[in-house]
């Protein structure tokens, strides 16, 4: 199968004015566990080599060892300046501190700088919702870091759709920064977004830039139905991973998904990644998708799907057969007594 780079990501701008951003974002989730620092160095040079723009971390990945990474990369070829630098806070506090707090995220901020070895971080997410910490104060220190150049843009992830509309509310209410950027799980295989926050997103004009757009390897076709994994993949060396894990997947719905995938595929020739990685593409208010790898064959053959387009007729099959349904209350009674039509838009028939 075809897995060579033809094109580069396309770029696309996160939100209301938020950064330009390449269309794959590299996600350094494993830098400083899975990967080892001169393997994380070649990835972030083929990435910028092949048109990618957008990095993505956190200060709980590796304990602050991915950012360090990062940090070390950028000095060695003489800045980041060229590239957005993401990274987020709100699991690792400091001593004193909690969750989103002024007093957290401000150290939490300047920890993050240290570790980059920038003067601002380009897109600060919240990494997800902080119900010791009023919204307000959190916006508020986000403000004041915005104000004070150390933050450039603001975002959230892993939140419910009311949470994503108490933030947007409080902000307005108050003028205090608004997110550009949600970062979901989104996939052929977890769409439960599509009930409540992706159309709030669409409705505010906030980029949505999925996490686990492969589902963890189970969109690559590298298992086979009814066969515990082994050997040394995510799911061989843990079944019990997370959102992942083999017990939680290995499903009648999942082989479904991935029979009409790897059909697809097979007659583009190319890998199930690529098909469902321009699904994915092609859903509402997917700005930027995150490729979070081991190694450089993984990013390398990930990014060679950036010029996969893919027929309304195969993109319907996938949205069909994938397709969550909707609960028939409210949902599915206020779809036909409103005539609302976002849901039928998104395919989640």
């Amino acid at each position: 199968m075809n897995s060579a780079i033809t094109a580069s990501p396309g770029t696309s701008t996160l939100g209301r004015g938020g950064p330009q951003v390449s269309n794959f974002a590299l996600g350094a989730m494993t830098f400083g566990a899975e990967t080892n620092e001169a393997d994380a160095f070649s990835q972030l040079d083929f990435f910028v080599e092949h048109g990618g723009t957008f990095i993505d971390t956190a200060d709980v990945y590796s304990q602050g060892v991915s950012e360090q990474i990062i940090g070390k990369w950028g000095r060695r070829r003489g800045g980041l300046g060229d590239l957005v630098v993401a990274t987020k806070g709100r699991f690792a506090p400091p001593a004193g501190s909690h969750g989103a707090s002024r007093r957290s995220l401000v150290r939490s901020v300047n920890a993050s700088l240290a570790r980059l070895q920038i003067d601002a971080i380009d897109l600060y997410f919240i990494h997800g919702w902080d119900e010791e910490t009023d919204i307000a104060d959190t916006l508020a220190t986000l403000g004041d870091l915005v104000t004070a150049g150390k933050i450039h843009h603001i975002a959230w992830s892993n939140l419910a759709g009311w949470q994503l509309q108490k933030v947007l509310s409080t902000a307005e209410a108050q003028r205090l920064p608004l997110p550009v950027a949600l970062q979901p799980q989104y996939s052929l295989l977890e769409r439960g977004i599509e009930l409540e926050v992706l159309p709030c997103c669409m409705s505010a004009g906030i980029a949505v830039t999925p996490w686990s757009p492969l589902g963890g390897g189970w969109l690559t076709g590298k298992y086979e139905a009814r066969t515990r994994p082994t050997g040394n993949t995510r799911l061989g060396v843990d079944p019990n991973r997370g959102v992942e894990a083999w017990d939680l997947r290995n499903t009648d719905k999942t082989w479904d998904i991935l029979t009409v995938l790897e059909q697809i595929a097979q007659h583009h020739e190319r890998p199930p990644a690529h098909v469902a990685l321009a699904w994915l593409a092609s859903r509402p208010a997917v700005a930027s998708i995150l490729l979070g790898v081991r190694t450089l064959d993984q990013l390398r053959n990930n990014m060679a799907a950036a010029d996969l387009q893919l027929s309304d007729t195969e993109l319907a099959q996938l949205t069909r057969v994938s397709a969550t349904g909707l609960p028939a209350y409210p949902y599915r009674f206020l779809e036909d007594w409103s005539k609302l039509t976002v849901w039928k838009t998104m395919g989640t028939d």
